[in-house]
């Protein structure tokens, strides 16, 4: 049962890195293999519970007959739920984070990005386009982020070339940007969640890297543009819901929105609590200040008017369904004892985190950087023994090189191929980009952005 389950994660890996040939919605596939595994889990619990927790199975029946009722209750209870309550804690965070997202974006507080970017200077309006973009997805998720911002482009650049590169530019910017911070991308809020790693710490020990891995491709993708370039300008269309807010308004509402992200490790640290219950505080409090401000609207028409957030709630939905598929796969399967066996092998054959960093961004180019990162990290857990002396187990401790090398590779590696990333794919959908083009043009540039930033991140680490 365990190397059918395992085929079957491993089948559902292949159909997710192949969701542009196959069109079947990774989302989809992550969810059927975790629902599932776990099926046929439950299907040999017996054997299972009794190899990995006999003496936790034993005190749950207390004296009672072993039945197959009772160790399904015992695995519904005492397996089955840590690896949801793991998985929700990111879900509720991600919900969170990307409801704030919309209540600013349905009442314009972000609409001075497209008159900030604005310039007929092609090169200069990338650079600008790219940094605020870094900038943005440090502290939001880099797909809402880079969906943003790819609606700037579709504003102000005609040409669909031209499109390509700078679509290219910020999903590059969105994923080196949002690896550098705890609250910019999944995978540093699983890492967050499970104290591998402190805010302040994950983001001074990436910030090098994610900024060269950013500037590199963003200078080499500069050199395809002339100088100067015609581009489009039109007003923004009627918004209906928040054509009454006034400037001082939207801005009060991107200050409690963004700074209250910025508080949540802040939070995390007095309360200790949960991260995602920090960022369900600042939703309320946003969605209390929304409420004043547009009071007058809710009972006009108005309020159905809607003009990006059905794009965001898709995403949204898929990268939340997606996450929750893949925490719940890669849970069944360190359950089957697999992982555990796979981490022996990798210790005693590998033994360097680099090697592990290196493998980690080769899978997350053609597969999803989340699935990659998460599968990574499975292998080990905080602070564990393991064999090959102080300075090796070190990197497995809180704030240790390993959570962050994997959570670099995955993330910088996935704009190789834009299928790496949601990102990505979205710019591929959005644009109808080809991916024989993207990495024709784009590819090696980040490859050597990515690369290049692997190995300041290696001197640093010998220098410490």
């Amino acid at each position: 049962m365990t190397l059918i389950i395992v085929a079957i994660v491993l089948l559902s890996y292949l159909l997710i890195s192949t969701e542009h040939l196959t069109n079947i919605n990774k989302a989809a596939v992550a969810m059927f293999a975790g629902t599932v595994g776990w099926v046929l889990y439950i299907c040999y619990g017996t054997d299972f519970v009794m190899r990995e927790h006999s003496g936790d199975y034993v005190d749950f029946l207390n004296g009672a007959v072993a039945t197959s009722t009772a160790v399904k209750h015992y695995i519904a209870q005492n397996i089955f739920l840590k690896y949801v309550g793991k998985a929700a804690e990111i879900v509720l965070f991600l919900l969170a984070t990307m409801t704030i997202v919309e209540i600013l974006v349905n009442n314009g507080c972000f609409d001075f990005l497209t008159p900030m970017v604005r310039t007929r200077k092609a090169k200069r309006m990338l650079w600008a386009l790219s940094a605020l973009t870094f900038l943005i997805s440090a502290n939001l998720d880099n797909l809402t982020t880079t969906t943003l911002m790819l609606i700037v482009v579709h504003q102000l650049v005609s040409g669909r070339r031209y499109r390509f590169i700078y679509g290219s530019s910020v999903v590059i910017a969105a994923n080196t940007g949002g690896a550098m911070t705890v609250i910019g991308e999944p995978t540093g809020v699983a890492l967050w969640n499970m104290n591998a790693v402190t805010a302040t710490s994950f983001s001074m020990s990436l910030l090098l890297p994610c900024l060269i891995a950013w500037a590199l491709p963003t200078f080499l993708l500069s050199r395809m543009l002339p100088e100067r370039m015609d581009i489009t300008w039109s007003p923004m269309p009627y918004r209906g819901d928040d054509t009454n807010l006034n400037t001082w308004q939207r801005m009060l509402m991107l200050f409690v929105g963004i700074g209250g992200l910025w508080f949540i490790p802040t939070f995390h640290s007095i309360t200790k609590l949960s991260p995602f219950l920090g960022a369900l505080c600042v939703l309320s409090v946003l969605w209390i200040v929304n409420e004043l401000f547009n009071h007058r609207l809710f009972t006009v028409d108005k309020m159905i008017d809607r003009r990006i957030p059905r794009t965001l709630q898709y995403g949204v939905l898929q990268m939340i369904l997606f996450v929750m598929g893949i925490m719940l796969t890669v849970g069944v399967v360190e359950e089957t004892g697999a992982v555990r066996w796979l981490a022996a092998r990798c210790d005693i054959y590998l033994h360097n985190i680099w090697v592990m960093g290196g493998l980690a961004g080769l899978f997350s180019c053609v597969l999803d950087n989340f699935a990659t990162a998460w599968s990574f990290f499975s292998l080990h857990s905080v602070g564990e023994h393991v064999q090959g002396g102080a300075a090796y187990a070190q990197t497995f401790a809180e704030n240790g090189y390993y959570w962050k090398v994997i959570a670099y590779c995955s993330a910088v590696a996935g704009n190789v191929l834009a299928v790496g990333s949601m990102s990505g794919i979205a710019l591929l959908k959005m644009e109808r980009m080809p991916m024989g083009w993207y990495f024709r043009h784009v590819g090696m540039k980040a490859l050597m952005g990515w690369v290049l930033g692997f190995l300041v991140m290696m001197a640093a680490a010998v220098m410490l």
